[in-house]
Order: C-alpha cells, then sequence, then structure tokens
C-alpha cells in the first residue's frame, strides 16, 4: 500500500507544478522556488514529516524535499550550534544532492552542446 501512497503523493505534487504552470502561467523557475518554500514551511509546522511517514518516497523524492532538509538541518544545528549552527545543518543535510547536481550538470554539459 506505501507504493500507492508515494505514487498518488508524488504525482499530486507533479500535478499542482504542472497546473501552476499551466493556469497561471509561471515559469518552471517559480514553480521550483515555491515548492521549496512550501517544503520548508510544511517543515516549519511539523507536516512533512507527517507526510514522509505516510508516503515515503513519494514525499522524499520532489522538490519539496529540498525544502524540509534545508530547514530541517538548519534547525536541528541552530539548536545546537546557535548562528553558526544555521549555516552548518544547511550544507550537512544537503551537500550531497547540490554535489551532485554540479557535478551532473558539469557531466552533461561536456557531452552536449549547452545553449546560450
Amino acid at each position: 500500500m506505501i507504493f500507492l501512497y508515494a505514487f498518488l503523493v508524488g504525482g499530486a505534487i507533479c500535478v499542482v507544478g504542472q497546473l501552476l504552470m499551466d493556469l497561471f502561467k509561471l515559469s518552471p523557475v517559480h514553480v521550483v522556488v515555491s515548492f521549496v518554500v512550501l517544503g520548508a514551511l510544511l517543515d516549519a509546522f511539523g507536516l512533512y514529516d507527517k507526510l514522509i511517514a505516510f508516503a515515503g518516497a513519494g514525499a522524499t523524492i520532489p522538490i519539496t524535499s529540498f525544502g524540509h532538509s534545508l530547514l530541517h538541518g538548519a534547525m536541528s544545528e541552530g539548536h545546537e550550534h546557535g548562528y553558526l549552527g544555521v549555516a552548518i545543518g544547511i550544507f550537512k543535510l544537503t551537500s550531497s544532492g547540490i554535489t551532485s547536481a554540479i557535478l551532473f550538470g558539469f557531466l552533461v554539459a561536456l557531452f552536449f552542446k549547452p545553449k546560450g
């Protein structure tokens, strides 16, 4: 049943993103930023962890999870190390995602001719 929940939640997030682009004529950049902020807001109110417990990968794979990870890391390290811990926590939880995005972006640019 967890696979069905993951599919439905992940699909619902994608449907909302597509509707934002189609109905409100938002660019993909606006949708991505909105989803990161939404993930951070849901984590601030303690709702995103409940969504992850319910949907598993359906909630951890979409871009909303990046906002959740940013805020979750900042808050956990901020309590322990103060203001410096906020910056440490952000990079502690998200460094692998940021590094892989940079690495794969570089590799794609090597093999394909980027426009612009």
